[in-house]
Formats: structure tokens, sequence, C-alpha cells
């Protein structure tokens, strides 16, 4: 795979990322229901696939059931910031990935790279704040920012530990160990926390299955694929793009149109995407 066809990958992987979030908006289930749903199906996809091109799933290790117990985290909260607040809102605060993933890969760099790191980090912040109108938990602007910016957290961690990790395993089979674990943790919190589980409908089961799918099971080989002929760095930049293809369509679909603090906020966050790619190129 070329670096080019790796970059079309990565942005057709980060639409189907924005296009998730508009799910939490139309299945009437908890978040947590609506992440075991999709874990379960895109963990059953991709084993369907490694099943059906004849290839042979390695064993999993601890390493790979902390990531599963990660994007179990990320997606819960990442669903929880769309329906507390907007799918913009959700979107945004998951878009702090990119100033997550330079500190956590930070090194005792240069002083031109920590300048960088501390510019994003600041440009995020800003346009964090900027979209907050009042700082109260009672505020549903900060309650969704705050699960949003948990979500990017949980994700840029997860991002790095996969990188490390494509030297000796497959994208496939990281996507559905992942998934599988994730599905395994939430299934063991409903055991351990007995609470009544919504029946989904025949719609929404349909929805469930275009989730795990296509937006989960494809997009996230598709990212993690994409990563082996990329730099985390680049792959953050791009995933910062996530909110502007979400929002566009929340707005095409859910008629979810953003106030001018959130656009200004926005514009912030993407500028720190803009610092962080110029640090990894």
């Amino acid at each position: 795979m070329s670096p080019a066809s790796a970059l079309v990958m990565l942005h057709a992987a980060v639409a189907l990322f924005g296009f998730a979030a508009l799910f939490g908006k139309w299945l009437p289930l908890s978040p947590t229901e609506i992440v075991l749903g999709r874990t379960l199906i895109g963990a059953a996809c991709l084993a369907l696939v490694a099943m059906v091109r004849e290839r042979r799933l390695r064993s999993p290790d601890v390493g790979l059931a902390i990531n599963g117990v990660l994007l179990a985290i990320h997606w819960v909260s990442f669903f929880v910031a769309v329906q507390v607040a907007s799918v913009a809102i959700g979107l945004l605060g998951y878009a702090s990935f990119p100033a997550f993933v330079m500190l956590l890969e930070h090194r005792a760099a240069d002083g031109r790279h920590r300048r960088i790191e501390w510019i994003t980090v600041v440009l995020v912040t800003c346009g964090l704040l900027l979209m907050v109108p009042r700082f109260s938990w009672s505020e549903r602007a900060v309650h969704g920012l705050t699960w949003g910016v948990v979500s990017g957290f949980t994700f840029a961690w997860l991002a790095v530990r996969n990188r490390r990790r494509l030297a000796h395993r497959s994208a496939s089979d990281l996507a559905m160990w992942q998934n599988a674990f994730a599905a395994l943790g939430l299934i063991v919190l409903f055991i351990a926390r007995p609470r009544p589980i919504a029946m989904p409908t025949a719609h929404d089961i349909g929805l469930l299955i275009v989730l795990g799918a296509v937006c989960t099971a494809l997009s996230h080989t598709m990212f993690i694929a994409s990563m082996k002929r990329l730099s985390t760095h680049v792959a953050s930049v791009v995933a910062g793009l996530e909110p502007v293809y979400g929002i566009a369509l929340a707005a095409l679909l859910l008629h979810e149109i953003p106030d001018a603090r959130t656009l200004a906020g926005g514009a912030l966050i993407v500028a720190a995407t803009i610092v962080a790619s110029r640090a990894s190129a």
C-alpha cells in the first residue's frame, strides 16, 4: 500500500467514524447497550472475514485485553457525550485526541518540538473553553465536553498502543480482538451490575448491524491498517477532521446546526490538528 492510498483509506475511516456519532441519536438505547451491540457485531464480522480469507487469528494476550477495555471506555464515553449534548459537542470533545497523542508520545526532544506540543495543547484547551457558555455541571455543553475529552484521551492511548503492535499483528487481528474484549468487558459489567436491558426493535437491530459492520469492523480495520504507512501524528491529524465530517452529516441528516461558540471553538481545535501535522512532517 502506498502512502497516498493509506491516506485515502484513513480519510474514509475517519468519515465513517464521524457517521457513527449519528447512531447515538438514532438508537433509543443507552451508550453501554449501543457499544455492546456495536462491538459484538464488529468482532463477529471481523472473525467471519478472517475465516473466509482463511487467515488464522493469533491468540490474544493481556495487552489486547487492555486495548479492548480502552476501546469500550472510548466508545461509551463518546456516545454519552453525543446523547447528553449534541453530535458536534461530542465530536469536538473527542477531537482533543491529537493533543493527547503528542503528550503520550512525548520524548526528550528539542525545544522546537516541546513548543509545538504546548501550542497544540493550548489551542485545544482554548477551543474547548470557548464552547462552554458557563462552567456548571448542569450545563449540557460542559457535561458533553467532559465525556468527549475522556473519549479523546482513551482513543489517543489506544492509537499509541496499536502503533507499537502493528509490527507483530495484522490490522484485522487487532481490531477483532479489541472489539471482542470490549464486548466481553461490557457483558461482565452488565452481569456485575444487573439492570434492565432495552430490547431492540428490528429497526434498532438493523442500525446496530450497520454501526457494527460498516462503522466499526470496516472503519476500525482501515484506520489501523493505514497506520502501517503513516505515523501516529498523521493519523491523529486526519482523525481531527472527524468533527468536520460528523457535523456536516449531522446538519444534513439530523438538522443539528452548531451555534457560533461551538464553531469558533471547533476552529481552534482544527487549528491544533494543523499544528500537529506540521510537527509530524
